[in-house]
């Protein structure tokens, strides 16, 4: 890691109408618009959905580099982060963030150690701490069968 403070810069821009462009140094451009909950199409990556995006991220790089300092050996992570967006005092906020992480463990593996690691990414997950929002942390530690996977087929959509 380089030494501390860090900068991050984006250009956002935007037009009367249509999808905001958010373009960052050597990064693709990114395009959001307003949630539905705010008159916008629905369809489209919004700053609410980036921010809670941003913790779900940030949790799951935060554990790998937890896990990896730790040696807790794992084989998935899936976190699903869901934010609420509420008034406070005349404006509006993200007032509260659950956070639930499923981790997938090789057998032999230490499960309190397991949760420990998933409670120091929390704990350090830099988005998150960097909001006034409550967070909630709910984890779950689950030992994988003997043949190596991941969550990738459990979530899959069905149509």
């Amino acid at each position: 890691m380089q030494d501390l403070p860090h900068h991050y810069s984006v250009v956002a821009t935007g037009e009367p109408a249509g999808d905001v462009a958010l373009e960052g140094n050597q990064l693709p451009t990114l395009h959001s618009s307003p949630p539905a909950e705010f008159g916008g199409p629905g369809d489209r990556w919004s700053p609410e959905t980036f921010l809670v995006g941003a913790i779900a991220d940030c949790f799951v790089l935060t554990f790998r580099a937890v896990a990896r300092a730790s040696k807790v050996p794992w084989t998935a992570l899936r976190c699903e982060v869901s934010g609420t967006l509420d008034r406070i005092d005349r404006a509006k906020a993200f007032t509260h963030v659950d956070i639930r992480a499923r981790l997938r463990v090789p057998p032999g593996t230490d499960g309190d150690q397991a949760r420990r690691a998933l409670d120091k990414a929390e704990h350090n997950c830099l988005i998150s701490n960097s909001l006034k929002a409550t967070t909630h942390l709910e984890t779950e530690v689950d030992v994988a069968p003997e043949q190596p996977d991941t969550f990738a087929g459990e979530y899959a959509e069905t149509g």
